[in-house]
């Protein structure tokens, strides 16, 4: 969503974008050999990306996603065709083959600033299988030791300061990493807090969003609680949730906006260190107090200004901080207009693009 959002902010703004996309329908599964030579040199993609430049003419690339069907070979191909190339960072691919930093729910960098990823082969991080995670090992291994991603790679951009901080311990070069974050379109006026009720989450249902801790302490907190997603975790989530939660699915932009509106607290219990938080901000969008888990977006979540923050895994914690907070609705107000007025100095189509843009003409120029 991200990207598409990146795109039509661009040509919103009279900037001319072509995209090249890839079939998820190819992504690795058992790890096979062909399967690992692909996502380490894609020939295919290499011609696809030449065609597309030839055709298009476009004065850089930005790369969001090249695992694994296009592979590093996209970047090669337009440095090839004298094209500069923008990486933006959306996970911790280039030195975690699980992307995530997180092995067994908690924290782990093993693999970081290592060129070889042996560890996640040893524990099988990616898709739980030794083979697959060997396919994704190799890639990033390779690339390492040829420094493909510091030759190919003009600039890389991180979404915030602490995931710049991980990937220059992770061996990527410090002076051409620069920090942009994603932006949101305003939704507009919020409505007052004495008309909001109830709990939001809104996010993928999988292990690594820890939604179980807050659906456990749930059971002790009498407000209502929504759940906008879907993903593998949805049954057992829905078997262990109390009466006061319910579960509506994946649901279009424009409902998570109205229940954004509508909702006193969105909770964000994930347990990994996310690059970026899109529904954090989208919440500070909408005036909304996040009470988000520590280390998991705390370049955004500032206590006592956008929001609270509550340790990771720990249902008592949760617990007493969202019933503190539902009993204190002047807090949740006063956090909410310390949330809107987040997203109006840093997270407006027209601050982030234009400190894109700025970084496009700073990259050409050179």
């Amino acid at each position: 969503m991200a990207f598409l959002m990146e795109v039509a902010q661009l040509r919103e703004r009279g900037v001319a974008v072509s995209t090249l996309q890839a079939d998820n329908s190819e992504i690795i599964g058992d790890g096979t050999a062909r399967d690992a030579l692909n996502a380490i040199w894609s020939r295919k993609s290499y011609a696809r990306m030449a065609e597309a430049i030839d055709r298009f003419q476009p004065d850089l690339l930005h790369v969001h996603n090249f695992f694994p069907i296009l592979s590093p070979s996209i970047h090669a191909s337009a440095k090839a065709k004298g094209i500069p190339v923008v990486q933006t960072l959306h996970n911790y691919r280039l030195i975690c083959p699980n992307a995530q930093l997180m092995r067994n729910r908690e924290p782990c960098d093993l693999c970081v600033g290592r060129r070889v990823k042996w560890p996640a082969v040893r524990y099988g991080c990616y898709r739980k299988s030794r083979r697959a995670s060997a396919a994704v090992a190799a890639m990033t291994g390779v690339h390492h030791v040829l420094g493909t991603f510091q030759k190919d790679i003009n600039q890389f951009i991180a979404l915030t300061h602490s995931a710049a901080n991980i990937f220059v311990a992770g061996g990527l070069p410090i002076d051409r990493i620069a920090v942009v974050p994603h932006a949101v379109n305003d939704p507009g006026a919020r409505v007052d807090y004495k008309d909001r009720r109830g709990g939001l989450f809104v996010g993928r249902l999988s292990e690594e969003k820890g939604l179980d801790v807050v659906l456990r302490a749930w059971h002790e907190i009498e407000v209502p609680l929504t759940i906008m997603g879907d993903g593998p975790e949805r049954p057992r989530l829905e078997a262990i949730a109390p009466p006061n939660v319910r579960f509506l699915g994946h649901q279009s932009q424009d409902a998570v906006s109205d229940a954004m509106r509508s909702a006193a607290l969105l909770v964000f219990p994930s347990l990994w260190r996310e690059p970026f938080g899109l529904t954090v901000v989208e919440a500070f969008s909408h005036g909304l107090t996040v009470l988000s888990a520590q280390g998991a977006v705390d370049d955004l979540v500032v206590p006592g200004v956008t929001g609270e923050r509550a340790p990771p895994g720990d249902f008592a914690a949760w617990r007493d901080m969202a019933t503190k907070l539902f009993s204190e609705p002047d807090r949740l107000n006063a956090l909410g207009q310390g949330a809107r007025a987040e997203y109006e100095a840093r997270y407006t189509p027209d601050r982030v693009v234009a400190r894109r843009l700025a970084l496009y003409e700073q990259l050409l120029s050179a």
